[in-house]
């Protein structure tokens, strides 16, 4: 055994394993490739500042659990805490916004760090896939996200998920209801952190998950008797919209998320079997980031969906995805000349599409049948010299166990038409 191991708060992903949260991803970008969305990859870190202005610099993200770091030429760097500012600021960097055709639609997948104290469906190392809508203003876009990801979860067998929905207003009335926040969180029992973020950015507060807080927080003013006229029509259209798409969703007022960019739409997907980590994704609108990193104004909606979490949610439903097999066929010579042979229409089989190993290493007939039944394959193809002598192949179906002379010529056809 090595004498290294995955550092505190990380994990490996390995086969069979490995294969779940490879088809969680896929399900989740099918449906965003299908809306004319396009892939995006951005560095696995940023300068330190994109996170500190975009993200907030008094939220837990920026302050507690950013891997921030200085390089050797004096660059402050940070490993993404989450992906949406990166995704940004490739866009304006690109000049994505100035090809005329808006909104500029991206999706991506990726490894993301926070250093945060691990427990289960908590990681300091975790996978999102993400999809963000940048350049317009539209209550059709806020609810098209939301759509497509009820769509993917569907898509994956889950049901027993929850969306939340909010408005956290905008700059005309936001600040009219932070003001009332403050005076009501000045009057609580709060710890001195408490009080300061509430001075900073009181919206945090009520992002509190600690019990002493939440039971304070009872009487909470609400965003909802703050909003805007202008805020109240985009949020029920938006919420029209959702509902004629026949999609459920229950508003929350006091959800806020974690990160300070967004205005407007917020939301939330939950899932009650995961217990206080429930949340499997979310997002909202952030029309005010492109200007926070020096961009011009760009109105954006956006989601993360968190891959590790999907997986944890379909196992709490018990939920056992259609993955397909890792191998179909399994070939066994037994001499040099099948070995050749063998190898040649294993090629064969892969060019045509099918998933076909070799039993590699000087094996006898009993060590490679083993090999041949942990593959997990539907049929086996054993050849000797007599076999070759004939013409033929042993082809043997692993499920019955019925066993087959197939012509070596033949074999190729006879398993692609089995196999369907």
């Amino acid at each position: 055994m090595s004498t290294f191991k995955a550092p505190k708060g990380t994990y490996d992903l390995i086969p069979p394993d490995s294969a779940k949260y490879l088809a969680v991803r896929e399900a989740i970008a099918a449906p965003l490739r299908n809306s004319g969305y396009g892939y995006i990859e951005t560095p696995g870190f940023e300068n330190v500042e994109l996170f500190a202005r975009g993200v907030g610099e008094s939220t837990d993200i920026v302050t507690k659990e950013m891997y921030a770091f200085e390089t050797k030429g004096g660059d402050k760097l940070a490993l993404r805490p989450e992906g949406t500012a990166s995704v940004l600021r490739a866009a304006l960097e690109a000049n994505l916004h100035k090809a005329g055709n808006l909104p500029v639609k991206l999706w991506y997948s990726g490894s993301y760090y926070r250093y945060e104290r691990p427990q289960k469906g908590r990681y300091r190392h975790f996978s999102q896939v993400g999809a963000e809508a940048i350049g317009a203003e539209d209550p059709a876009l806020d609810a098209e996200l939301i759509i497509l990801a009820d769509q993917a979860y569907r898509s994956l067998g889950l049901r027993n998920f929850r969306i939340l929905l909010n408005s956290l207003g905008d700059k005309e009335c936001r600040p009219v209801y932070r003001a009332a926040l403050q005076d009501f969180l000045r009057g609580l029992d709060l710890d001195e952190d408490t009080l300061r973020r509430a001075e900073i950015n009181p919206l945090r507060v009520l992002d509190d998950k600690r019990e002493s807080v939440q039971k304070q927080l009872a009487g909470a003013p609400l965003l909802r008797d703050y909003l805007c006229d202008a805020c109240k029509a985009y949020h029920e259209e938006v919420r029209e919209l959702i509902t004629a798409a026949g999609v459920s969703f229950e508003d929350d007022p006091k959800l806020v998320r974690g990160l300070d960019y967004y205005t407007r739409t917020t939301f939330e997907f939950v899932h009650d079997g995961l217990g206080s980590q429930s949340a499997v994704g979310g997002g909202g609108r952030y029309d005010g980031l492109s200007e926070m990193i020096g961009g011009p104004a760009l109105p954006s909606v956006g989601w993360a969906l968190g891959v590790d979490r999907t997986v944890l949610a379909l196992e709490a439903e018990g939920v056992a995805l259609d993955l397909p097999a890792a191998t179909s066929v399994f070939a066994v010579p037994l001499g040099e000349e099948a070995r050749r042979v063998l190898f040649a229409k294993v090629t064969e089989l892969r060019k045509a599409g099918v998933a076909a190993d070799f039993s590699y290493g000087a094996k006898g007939l009993k060590g490679a049948m083993k090999n041949a039944n942990r593959s997990g394959a539907r049929y086996t193809i054993v050849a000797g010299e007599r076999d070759l002598a004939e013409g033929v192949v042993q082809l043997k179906d692993m499920e019955s166990g019925e066993q087959t002379a197939i012509g070596v010529n033949e074999i190729v056809a006879e398993l692609e038409a089995r196999l369907g």
